[in-house]
Protein backbone atom coordinates (compact mmCIF):
# COMPACT_ATOMS: atom_id res chain seq x y z
CA UNK A 1 0.00 0.00 0.00
CA UNK A 2 1.46 3.29 -1.12
CA UNK A 3 1.46 6.26 1.30
CA UNK A 4 -0.95 9.14 0.61
CA UNK A 5 0.84 12.13 -0.89
CA UNK A 6 -0.96 15.04 0.82
CA UNK A 7 0.90 17.86 -1.05
CA UNK A 8 -0.09 16.36 -4.40
CA UNK A 9 -3.75 16.04 -3.31
CA UNK A 10 -3.68 19.65 -2.11
CA UNK A 11 -2.24 20.84 -5.42
CA UNK A 12 -4.92 18.95 -7.36
CA UNK A 13 -7.65 20.54 -5.24
CA UNK A 14 -6.16 23.98 -5.86
CA UNK A 15 -6.02 23.33 -9.62
CA UNK A 16 -9.64 22.18 -9.64
CA UNK A 17 -10.67 25.24 -7.66
CA UNK A 18 -8.84 27.54 -10.11
CA UNK A 19 -10.51 25.74 -13.03
CA UNK A 20 -13.91 26.22 -11.40
CA UNK A 21 -13.23 29.92 -10.81
CA UNK A 22 -12.08 30.46 -14.39
CA UNK A 23 -15.10 28.52 -15.67
CA UNK A 24 -17.42 30.70 -13.59
CA UNK A 25 -15.78 33.90 -14.89
CA UNK A 26 -16.01 32.76 -18.50
CA UNK A 27 -19.66 31.78 -17.98
CA UNK A 28 -20.39 35.22 -16.53
CA UNK A 29 -18.84 36.96 -19.53
CA UNK A 30 -20.71 34.64 -21.92
CA UNK A 31 -24.03 35.37 -20.20
CA UNK A 32 -23.27 39.10 -20.20
CA UNK A 33 -22.47 39.24 -23.91
CA UNK A 34 -25.41 37.04 -24.90
CA UNK A 35 -27.80 39.07 -22.76
CA UNK A 36 -27.20 42.17 -24.88
CA UNK A 37 -29.22 40.73 -27.75
CA UNK A 38 -32.20 40.20 -25.45
CA UNK A 39 -31.87 43.70 -24.00
CA UNK A 40 -31.67 45.32 -27.44
CA UNK A 41 -34.41 43.17 -28.96
CA UNK A 42 -36.62 43.69 -25.91
CA UNK A 43 -36.26 47.48 -26.05
CA UNK A 44 -37.05 47.60 -29.76
CA UNK A 45 -39.98 45.23 -29.32
CA UNK A 46 -41.56 47.22 -26.47
CA UNK A 47 -41.30 50.55 -28.29
CA UNK A 48 -42.08 49.06 -31.69
CA UNK A 49 -45.35 47.48 -30.59
CA UNK A 50 -46.61 50.69 -28.97
CA UNK A 51 -47.98 52.34 -32.18
CA UNK A 52 -50.22 49.32 -32.81
CA UNK A 53 -51.80 49.13 -29.35
CA UNK A 54 -52.18 52.78 -28.26
CA UNK A 55 -54.04 55.81 -29.64
CA UNK A 56 -50.75 57.66 -30.20
CA UNK A 57 -51.84 60.95 -28.61
CA UNK A 58 -55.08 61.10 -30.57
CA UNK A 59 -53.67 60.17 -33.97
CA UNK A 60 -55.20 56.71 -33.75
CA UNK A 61 -53.85 53.20 -33.70
CA UNK A 62 -51.63 52.16 -36.63
CA UNK A 63 -53.09 49.20 -38.51
CA UNK A 64 -50.62 46.35 -38.94
CA UNK A 65 -51.67 45.03 -42.37
CA UNK A 66 -51.66 48.44 -44.13
CA UNK A 67 -48.37 49.17 -42.36
CA UNK A 68 -46.78 46.08 -43.88
CA UNK A 69 -48.31 46.32 -47.35
CA UNK A 70 -49.03 49.98 -48.07
CA UNK A 71 -47.08 52.43 -50.21
CA UNK A 72 -47.13 55.71 -48.30
CA UNK A 73 -44.92 56.97 -45.48
CA UNK A 74 -46.05 60.22 -43.88
CA UNK A 75 -44.69 62.03 -40.85
CA UNK A 76 -47.63 61.75 -38.47
CA UNK A 77 -46.97 64.82 -36.34
CA UNK A 78 -46.52 67.04 -39.40
CA UNK A 79 -49.53 65.70 -41.36
CA UNK A 80 -51.66 64.96 -38.28
CA UNK A 81 -51.96 61.40 -39.52
CA UNK A 82 -51.05 57.86 -38.54
CA UNK A 83 -50.49 56.84 -42.15
CA UNK A 84 -47.26 54.88 -42.03
CA UNK A 85 -46.74 52.08 -44.53
CA UNK A 86 -43.50 50.32 -45.42
CA UNK A 87 -44.53 47.70 -47.98
CA UNK A 88 -42.77 49.59 -50.77
CA UNK A 89 -39.73 50.14 -48.55
CA UNK A 90 -39.43 46.42 -47.77
CA UNK A 91 -39.48 45.66 -51.49
CA UNK A 92 -36.88 48.31 -52.31
CA UNK A 93 -34.66 47.17 -49.43
CA UNK A 94 -34.61 43.58 -50.67
CA UNK A 95 -34.15 44.68 -54.27
CA UNK A 96 -31.19 46.94 -53.43
CA UNK A 97 -29.52 44.26 -51.28
CA UNK A 98 -29.90 41.56 -53.95
CA UNK A 99 -28.71 43.81 -56.79
CA UNK A 100 -25.68 44.91 -54.79
CA UNK A 101 -24.87 41.24 -54.19
CA UNK A 102 -25.16 40.55 -57.93
CA UNK A 103 -22.46 43.19 -58.48
CA UNK A 104 -20.17 42.50 -55.54
CA UNK A 105 -20.28 38.70 -55.40
CA UNK A 106 -18.52 37.86 -58.70
CA UNK A 107 -16.02 40.69 -58.23
CA UNK A 108 -15.24 39.62 -54.66
CA UNK A 109 -14.92 35.91 -55.47
CA UNK A 110 -12.72 36.46 -58.53
CA UNK A 111 -10.54 38.89 -56.58
CA UNK A 112 -10.18 36.28 -53.83
CA UNK A 113 -9.25 33.65 -56.41
CA UNK A 114 -6.59 35.92 -57.88
CA UNK A 115 -5.10 36.75 -54.46
CA UNK A 116 -5.13 33.14 -53.25
CA UNK A 117 -4.04 31.25 -56.36
CA UNK A 118 -2.78 33.49 -59.17
CA UNK A 119 -0.98 36.57 -57.85
CA UNK A 120 2.73 36.44 -56.87
CA UNK A 121 3.28 36.30 -53.12
CA UNK A 122 4.33 39.95 -52.75
CA UNK A 123 1.41 41.23 -54.81
CA UNK A 124 -0.91 38.88 -52.97
CA UNK A 125 0.17 40.32 -49.61
CA UNK A 126 -0.29 43.88 -50.86
CA UNK A 127 -3.77 43.17 -52.22
CA UNK A 128 -4.78 41.37 -49.02
CA UNK A 129 -3.73 44.41 -47.00
CA UNK A 130 -5.72 46.70 -49.30
CA UNK A 131 -8.83 44.54 -48.91
CA UNK A 132 -8.44 44.60 -45.13
CA UNK A 133 -8.15 48.40 -45.22
CA UNK A 134 -11.27 48.67 -47.36
CA UNK A 135 -13.16 46.48 -44.89
CA UNK A 136 -12.15 48.77 -42.01
CA UNK A 137 -13.24 52.05 -43.63
CA UNK A 138 -16.26 53.58 -41.82
CA UNK A 139 -19.54 53.54 -43.73
CA UNK A 140 -19.81 57.33 -43.63
CA UNK A 141 -16.67 57.52 -45.81
CA UNK A 142 -18.30 55.27 -48.39
CA UNK A 143 -21.37 57.47 -48.18
CA UNK A 144 -19.35 60.62 -48.81
CA UNK A 145 -17.63 58.92 -51.74
CA UNK A 146 -21.03 57.97 -53.09
CA UNK A 147 -22.39 61.50 -52.65
CA UNK A 148 -19.35 63.07 -54.28
CA UNK A 149 -18.59 60.63 -57.10
CA UNK A 150 -21.30 58.01 -57.61
CA UNK A 151 -24.17 60.51 -57.64
CA UNK A 152 -22.44 62.54 -60.33
CA UNK A 153 -21.84 59.44 -62.47
CA UNK A 154 -25.46 58.33 -62.12
CA UNK A 155 -26.65 61.85 -62.93
CA UNK A 156 -24.52 61.89 -66.07
CA UNK A 157 -25.88 58.47 -67.05
CA UNK A 158 -29.48 59.55 -66.53
CA UNK A 159 -28.88 62.72 -68.54
CA UNK A 160 -27.38 60.65 -71.38
CA UNK A 161 -30.47 58.44 -71.35
CA UNK A 162 -32.74 61.50 -71.33
CA UNK A 163 -34.01 60.74 -67.86
CA UNK A 164 -34.69 63.47 -65.30
CA UNK A 165 -33.11 62.26 -62.07
CA UNK A 166 -32.94 63.88 -58.65
CA UNK A 167 -29.28 64.82 -58.77
CA UNK A 168 -28.27 61.18 -59.15
CA UNK A 169 -29.99 60.09 -55.93
CA UNK A 170 -31.39 56.73 -56.94
CA UNK A 171 -31.63 53.01 -56.40
CA UNK A 172 -28.69 52.52 -58.77
CA UNK A 173 -26.45 54.79 -56.69
CA UNK A 174 -27.46 52.87 -53.55
CA UNK A 175 -26.68 49.55 -55.23
CA UNK A 176 -23.24 50.70 -56.36
CA UNK A 177 -22.29 52.09 -52.94
CA UNK A 178 -23.41 48.91 -51.17
CA UNK A 179 -21.61 46.75 -53.72
CA UNK A 180 -18.36 48.63 -53.07
CA UNK A 181 -18.87 48.22 -49.33
CA UNK A 182 -19.54 44.47 -49.46
CA UNK A 183 -16.71 43.52 -51.84
CA UNK A 184 -14.05 43.47 -49.04
CA UNK A 185 -16.20 41.19 -46.87
CA UNK A 186 -16.87 38.75 -49.70
CA UNK A 187 -13.24 38.81 -50.84
CA UNK A 188 -11.75 38.17 -47.38
CA UNK A 189 -14.00 35.23 -46.52
CA UNK A 190 -13.82 33.72 -50.00
CA UNK A 191 -10.03 33.89 -49.96
CA UNK A 192 -9.88 31.95 -46.70
CA UNK A 193 -12.23 29.33 -48.16
CA UNK A 194 -10.17 29.04 -51.35
CA UNK A 195 -6.90 28.73 -49.46
CA UNK A 196 -8.34 25.92 -47.34
CA UNK A 197 -8.99 23.70 -50.37
CA UNK A 198 -6.94 20.51 -50.24
CA UNK A 199 -3.82 20.77 -52.42
CA UNK A 200 -4.32 17.17 -53.50
CA UNK A 201 -7.45 18.17 -55.40
CA UNK A 202 -5.52 20.74 -57.41
CA UNK A 203 -2.60 18.41 -58.06
CA UNK A 204 -4.95 15.61 -59.08
CA UNK A 205 -6.75 17.91 -61.51
CA UNK A 206 -3.48 19.08 -63.06
CA UNK A 207 -2.24 15.50 -63.26
CA UNK A 208 -5.33 14.52 -65.23
CA UNK A 209 -4.50 17.14 -67.87
CA UNK A 210 -6.61 20.10 -66.75
CA UNK A 211 -5.12 23.56 -67.15
CA UNK A 212 -4.60 25.87 -64.20
CA UNK A 213 -7.57 27.95 -65.25
CA UNK A 214 -9.81 24.89 -65.48
CA UNK A 215 -8.55 23.70 -62.10
CA UNK A 216 -9.19 27.07 -60.47
CA UNK A 217 -12.73 27.44 -61.77
CA UNK A 218 -13.96 23.85 -61.88
CA UNK A 219 -12.17 22.33 -58.91
CA UNK A 220 -11.01 25.01 -56.45
CA UNK A 221 -14.08 27.23 -56.55
CA UNK A 222 -16.39 24.23 -56.45
CA UNK A 223 -14.57 22.74 -53.46
CA UNK A 224 -14.71 26.11 -51.65
CA UNK A 225 -18.37 26.74 -52.49
CA UNK A 226 -19.59 26.45 -48.91
CA UNK A 227 -17.25 29.14 -47.61
CA UNK A 228 -17.89 31.30 -50.66
CA UNK A 229 -21.61 31.10 -50.09
CA UNK A 230 -21.03 32.12 -46.47
CA UNK A 231 -19.35 35.28 -47.75
CA UNK A 232 -22.47 36.03 -49.79
CA UNK A 233 -24.64 35.63 -46.69
CA UNK A 234 -22.48 38.03 -44.69
CA UNK A 235 -22.33 40.42 -47.63
CA UNK A 236 -26.08 40.65 -48.02
CA UNK A 237 -26.39 40.96 -44.25
CA UNK A 238 -24.22 44.05 -44.32
CA UNK A 239 -26.20 45.44 -47.25
CA UNK A 240 -29.49 44.98 -45.41
CA UNK A 241 -28.18 46.63 -42.26
CA UNK A 242 -26.37 49.63 -43.77
CA UNK A 243 -27.98 53.00 -43.13
CA UNK A 244 -25.55 55.93 -43.15
CA UNK A 245 -23.99 55.46 -46.57
CA UNK A 246 -27.29 54.62 -48.27
CA UNK A 247 -29.09 57.60 -46.74
CA UNK A 248 -26.65 59.92 -48.54
CA UNK A 249 -27.43 58.57 -52.01
CA UNK A 250 -30.91 57.00 -51.90
CA UNK A 251 -33.01 60.14 -52.22
CA UNK A 252 -35.56 59.46 -49.47
CA UNK A 253 -38.58 58.14 -51.37
CA UNK A 254 -41.80 58.49 -49.37
CA UNK A 255 -44.48 56.81 -51.46
CA UNK A 256 -45.13 54.42 -54.32
CA UNK A 257 -43.63 51.13 -55.38
CA UNK A 258 -40.82 51.70 -57.88
CA UNK A 259 -38.52 49.30 -59.71
CA UNK A 260 -36.81 52.05 -61.70
CA UNK A 261 -33.06 51.99 -61.02
CA UNK A 262 -32.78 55.73 -61.74
CA UNK A 263 -35.63 56.71 -59.43
CA UNK A 264 -35.22 57.73 -55.80
CA UNK A 265 -35.63 55.08 -53.15
CA UNK A 266 -35.57 54.34 -49.43
CA UNK A 267 -34.59 51.38 -47.29
CA UNK A 268 -35.73 50.24 -43.88
CA UNK A 269 -32.51 51.49 -42.33
CA UNK A 270 -32.63 54.94 -43.93
CA UNK A 271 -36.24 55.41 -42.79
CA UNK A 272 -35.17 54.54 -39.25
CA UNK A 273 -32.20 56.91 -39.40
CA UNK A 274 -33.77 59.98 -41.00
CA UNK A 275 -35.12 62.45 -38.48
CA UNK A 276 -34.63 60.11 -35.54
CA UNK A 277 -33.42 62.88 -33.23
CA UNK A 278 -35.97 65.47 -34.36
CA UNK A 279 -39.15 63.48 -33.86
CA UNK A 280 -41.30 62.55 -30.88
CA UNK A 281 -44.47 60.59 -30.22
CA UNK A 282 -45.74 58.31 -32.96
CA UNK A 283 -43.14 59.40 -35.51
CA UNK A 284 -40.42 58.35 -33.07
CA UNK A 285 -41.98 55.06 -31.93
CA UNK A 286 -42.87 53.92 -35.44
CA UNK A 287 -39.18 53.78 -36.30
CA UNK A 288 -38.76 51.08 -33.69
CA UNK A 289 -41.58 49.24 -35.45
CA UNK A 290 -39.55 49.44 -38.64
CA UNK A 291 -36.62 48.04 -36.65
CA UNK A 292 -38.69 44.98 -35.75
CA UNK A 293 -39.52 44.43 -39.43
CA UNK A 294 -35.84 44.83 -40.34
CA UNK A 295 -34.86 42.17 -37.80
CA UNK A 296 -37.51 39.82 -39.21
CA UNK A 297 -36.34 40.47 -42.79
CA UNK A 298 -32.72 39.76 -41.87
CA UNK A 299 -33.63 36.58 -39.99
CA UNK A 300 -35.80 35.27 -42.84
CA UNK A 301 -33.15 36.17 -45.42
CA UNK A 302 -30.48 34.32 -43.44
CA UNK A 303 -32.72 31.27 -43.01
CA UNK A 304 -33.41 31.12 -46.75
CA UNK A 305 -29.76 31.65 -47.72
CA UNK A 306 -28.53 29.07 -45.22
CA UNK A 307 -31.07 26.59 -46.58
CA UNK A 308 -29.76 27.23 -50.10
CA UNK A 309 -26.20 26.95 -48.77
CA UNK A 310 -26.91 23.49 -47.38
CA UNK A 311 -28.41 22.44 -50.70
CA UNK A 312 -25.44 23.82 -52.61
CA UNK A 313 -23.02 22.15 -50.22
CA UNK A 314 -24.63 18.76 -50.82
CA UNK A 315 -24.20 18.87 -54.58
CA UNK A 316 -21.90 16.08 -55.73
CA UNK A 317 -19.31 16.36 -58.48
CA UNK A 318 -20.42 14.39 -61.55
Amino acid sequence: MQPINLPVIKQNKQKKMKDQIVKAILLAFALLSSSFIFIVAGTILVKGVKPFITTNNGLGTVSLVPFLTGDTWLIGEAFNSNLYSIGFIIVSTLMIALLSLVLSFPIGVLTALFIAKVAPKRLSNILRTVIELLASIPSIIYGLFGAGIILNLVYQLSATLGYQSKGGNSMLASVIVLAIMTIPTITSISEVAIRSVDKNLEEGSLALGASKTQTHFKVVLFAAKSGIFTSAILGIGRALGEATAVSLVAGGRRSGYSFDLLDTTSTLTTIMLEGMKETTGLDYDIRFSVGIILIVVIILTNIILNFIKRKVGNVDVK
